[in-house]
């Protein structure tokens, strides 16, 4: 039986970011998809992303990288590359190899761990102030067989006027010049948008691939592409002094009707959307009411017509993914990230919204 919620992939829009993204750095772009795809199906994404001349992916986890291999097929006969962010440790580095998947190396250890299992193409990161993964400039590696990549990583690239951006920038620069012929690579999705000099021989973008602002807010220039959904499964009357789910969220001060909607935060719909979420529905935006429950949350649709069956946005083309994440109290990456699997996922090429 389908799912009453559903997420929306546009793969069309997916396609047009990631040309956007490439005009903008003035780069190639090497998608990360990890995370599958921040949520969207890396295999969909990846797929579409190849059609259009993308050839380098990263992914975090190495189990992300078997997955996405099996999917693109393998380096040297129509596959890409695909880098994994955690790097390599012990027995991995064999995984890897056999995987064919390249460790992006983080340490002195990873490194010692990778050339004992044989080495091979890989990548290295310089930590240039983040303090999260890579080698401190002082110590990184001098050359060797198998470095692709060298790439670092942006702290604050969605503040563009923050002073760190520029002093990691230079960092980097520094650091990467050890490496001559050595793809370079800085700047991530707010990366992109902060001038050619952070662009360097290729950028990878995330969130702006899958509908997310470079700053955490709606940008012009990065289209839609997910859309979250769900069917209304009942419309009722609410009295005015009655009050509507758990805990007495809402009280009504005038009659009101409300249609309950059939998603919840089983679903990916966290209890922080009640204060302040609102939806789409029926050419209009609407506020949640109350508390979201663990298969529904409710909404005020009085003047309006709505009908059991009809679909509900909470995010898309018409109440935009940094929108409902400013609302909830986060951030578009956790708000895609954090869909259930419950909520099936249909890929398309421009997809119908509403």
């Amino acid at each position: 039986m389908p799912s009453p919620a559903l997420l929306s992939v546009d793969l069309s829009a997916l396609a047009r970011n990631f040309r956007t993204l490439e005009t903008v750095a003035g780069a190639p772009v090497y998608p990360v998809v990890k995370a599958d795809a921040y949520g969207l199906g890396a295999a969909a994404c990846a797929t579409r992303l190849m059609a259009e001349g993308a050839r380098s992916f990263f992914v975090a986890r190495a189990a992300e990288g078997v997955a996405l291999r099996a999917a693109l097929g393998p380096e040297g006969s129509g596959g890409p590359a695909i880098h994994v962010l955690d790097g390599c440790a012990g027995e991995t580095a064999q995984d890897l190899k056999a995987a064919d998947l390249r460790p992006v190396l983080n340490n002195p250890d990873q490194l010692r761990t990778w050339t004992a299992a044989g080495g091979g193409a890989c990548g290295l990161q310089i930590d240039t102030g983040m303090n999260r993964l890579g080698f401190r400039p002082e110590d990184a590696p001098e050359p060797f067989d198998g470095l692709g990549l060298v790439m670092s990583h942006l702290a604050c690239a969605n503040t563009p006027d923050q002073p760190m951006n520029r002093r990691q920038r230079d960092a980097f620069a520094a650091a990467a010049a050890r490496y001559p012929g050595v793809t370079r690579s800085l700047a991530n999705s707010g990366g992109c948008f902060l001038g050619r000099d952070f662009a360097f021989d290729a950028v990878r973008p995330g969130i702006c691939l899958y509908g997310g602002g470079p700053e955490g807010r709606p940008d012009a220039r990065i289209a839609p592409v997910a859309t979250l959904s769900a069917e209304v499964l009942q419309v009722r009357e609410v009295p005015a002094g009655e009050s509507i789910g758990y805990a007495r969220g809402f009280v009504a001060d005038r009659p009101v009707r409300a249609a309950v909607i059939a998603i919840g935060y089983a679903d990916g719909v966290t209890r922080a959307f009640g204060p302040r979420g609102a939806v789409w529905v029926a050419g209009e935006t609407r506020p949640l009411l109350g508390q979201v429950s663990m298969d529904v949350c409710t909404t005020d649709v009085t003047g309006l017509e709505v009908a059991v069956g009809d679909r509900v946005e909470l995010f898309g083309a018409n109440r935009l993914l940094d929108e409902a994440a400013a609302a909830a109290g986060t951030v578009s990456y956790e708000l895609l990230t954090g869909i259930r699997p419950r909520v099936e996922r249909l890929h398309t090429e421009d997809c119908d919204r509403n």
